[in-house]
């Protein structure tokens, strides 16, 4: 089978099926959890119409309980699956597209969700439909986990492992080729105290794993308008102030980025708290950006180099201050050689030592993962990437990001990014305000899961 040509006859299907799963808002809305909507009615519509157009296709479908979905072709005793997600990040404010409308512009199609996850999740279902149509014998069944929950704790896939059906071996679609074979540690660290400040209000960011575009803060005193207007040219920023001679509010705009790749992004609070620092001589304000502004962890004490995963590196990713008490949550991603005890207590010993009267309450530890390069699973995979792009040059490597790999035995991450394709700067990444992806890789990724699909399977 040319896998290449099979795909781009699936273009239009793909396209039109992304389109109707990217205008559905699924982002986490716990206001309107239930029972079998776990994470809220819009995931859970976005989950119903994947289970609802698998079996107009004629594939076997199973609801776990809302938390995940699986869509499964074949009947035999061991299972290939691919892993991927229906949850989005919420959208934030600039976007120049629809973010929920599939707009194409020179070959590239922008929505919430078309790069992470739900292109890949769709690639990935046509894969599983043109092999199907091929009739090819197989050896083991092929399965396509839907998850409900990646971008907030993957409690989902937890789920599905102790309640849905198994699987031996396979991919997770959430990544990069030619294939991810090691993910650092995760560490998402809550940090609080009483704070003595001029900060009487502090707003920014509402995950953990992505960079802060906006922060919104309230300062007693007054304004400091040429001040600001120089950080802000300087910096090479954009922001807004409003005052009444009493309160002034500040506005920092930023860059929004995957909290695994924080170099990409701007962080707008750390922004806000340098010049509010500076400008207002405020201790805690100059004291927390010195804590949380590089992206290495050197404010905190935990700057790392792996012998296999490269750097550690640091979000903050979300700030609330009110009423003199101080909420911050940070994302640490760190490499399986640095110990979880050392990171956790350099984090307590420099918070300590920094007198914001901020302490870490409490830290969630999500494992990483290693599947040995010369494995089946991994040089199948590779095998397979190669074939179809003829990249013979890019090696299999680890990375930071946090896939449903790392919870689900035996499964690497694989796809659907490019190494060897530059994006135009007008095209936004995971997380990023006009996220997109070219059609072309689509359909390419396409062709490439079904290659891997194929050589698992048979």
């Amino acid at each position: 089978m040319n896998y290449i040509e099979e795909a781009k006859k699936r273009e239009p299907s793909l396209l039109q099926n992304l389109k109707e799963l990217v205008a559905i808002p699924s982002i986490l809305d716990p206001s309107t959890a239930s029972e079998k909507a776990p994470f809220g009615q819009p995931i859970r519509q976005a989950l119903d119409w994947m289970l609802k157009r698998a079996q107009d296709d004629g594939f076997k479908v199973i609801d776990v309980d809302g938390y995940a979905g699986a869509i499964i072709y074949g009947d035999h005793p061991e299972t290939v699956s691919m892993l991927a997600h229906l949850d989005v990040v919420p959208v934030g404010e600039g976007w120049t597209k629809d973010p929920f409308g599939c707009d194409i512009q020179d070959g590239y199609i922008f929505g919430r969700g078309v790069g992470d996850d739900k292109g890949p999740c769709i690639a990935a279902y046509e894969a599983l439909k043109m092999i199907r149509d091929s009739k090819l014998t197989l050896q083991r069944n092929i399965m396509l986990i839907v998850g409900c929950d990646e971008e907030s704790g993957m409690s989902c896939i937890e789920y599905f492992a102790e309640h849905g059906p198994k699987s031996d071996f396979g991919f997770v679609p959430d990544a990069s080729f030619p294939v991810v074979y090691g993910e650092k540690d995760i560490c998402v660290g809550k940090i609080s105290g009483r704070i003595n400040s001029v900060i009487t209000s502090f707003t920014a960011g509402n995950r953990p794993n992505v960079v802060i575009g906006k922060a919104v803060a309230s300062v007693a005193g007054e304004a400091k308008q040429a001040l600001f207007n120089f950080y802000l040219a300087s910096q090479h920023l954009t922001g807004s102030m409003v005052s009444d001679g009493k309160q002034t509010i500040y506005t920092v705009h930023g860059k929004n980025a995957h909290a695994s790749t924080p170099e990409l992004g701007v962080n707008a609070a750390n922004h806000l708290l340098a010049f509010i620092g500076a400008a207002y001589d405020d201790d805690f304000a100059l004291q927390a950006h010195q804590l949380f502004n590089d992206y290495y962890g050197s404010g905190l004490g935990i700057r790392f180099n792996g012998a296999y995963m490269g750097p550690l590196t640091m979000n903050l990713g979300i700030v609330t201050i009110t009423d003199n008490e101080a909420d911050l949550t940070i994302d640490i991603r760190y490499p399986s050689d640095y110990p979880t005890e050392t990171l956790l207590a350099n984090i307590r010993k420099n918070l300590e030592a920094s007198q914001t009267n901020l302490s870490l309450t409490h830290s969630e530890i999500s494992p990483g993962l290693f599947v040995k390069p010369d494995s089946f699973l991994v040089t199948s995979l590779m095998e397979a990437y190669q074939e179809i792009t003829k990249d013979t040059f890019t090696p299999a490597m680890t990375m930071g990001g946090g896939t449903y790999a790392r919870h689900y035995p035996n499964h690497v991450a694989f796809g659907m990014e490019f190494p060897t394709r530059s994006v135009p700067s007008f095209v936004g990444g995971f997380h990023e305000l006009d996220e997109g992806v070219a059609i072309e890789n689509l359909v390419d990724a396409c062709a490439i899961y079904a290659n891997a699909l194929v050589k698992l399977a048979k």
